[in-house]
């Protein structure tokens, strides 16, 4: 084999692993990549809802495990605003329904 033949397969061996690498970046970019079996496993943080409240607050719901947070996100600082255990939307409502509602004071009586 000549010098050239060597540098021809060099050369071409160089272009395969640059396409390679390329076509990897381009499927990590477009969300394609790192998805494997070891990461399928059952995610214990996730973003539930975001509320843009202005241009420099947002309100984002976050659930982690078996609880959610509220967080007030500011250009001045994070804020939790409230951490409570999740439930969902019908045994909230079960719930209120069996809490009797306070009577409102009779008209010549102070509220206590």
């Amino acid at each position: 084999m000549d010098l050239d033949q060597y540098i021809k397969f060099v050369m071409a061996l160089l272009f395969v692993v640059l396409l390679i690498v390329a076509v990897a970046w381009l499927m990590r970019r477009i969300g394609l990549g790192g998805v494997t079996a070891g990461t399928m496993r059952h995610r214990r943080l996730g973003v539930v809802e975001v509320m843009a409240l202005d241009a420099k607050r947002r309100l984002v719901l976050v659930r982690r495990d078996d609880r959610e947070h509220l967080i007030l996100l500011s250009a001045t600082g994070d804020l939790v605003v409230e951490s409570a255990p999740a439930a969902d939307f019908h045994s909230t409502l079960s719930a209120a329904a069996a809490q009797p509602a306070p009577l409102p004071p009779r008209g010549g009586e102070s509220a206590p």
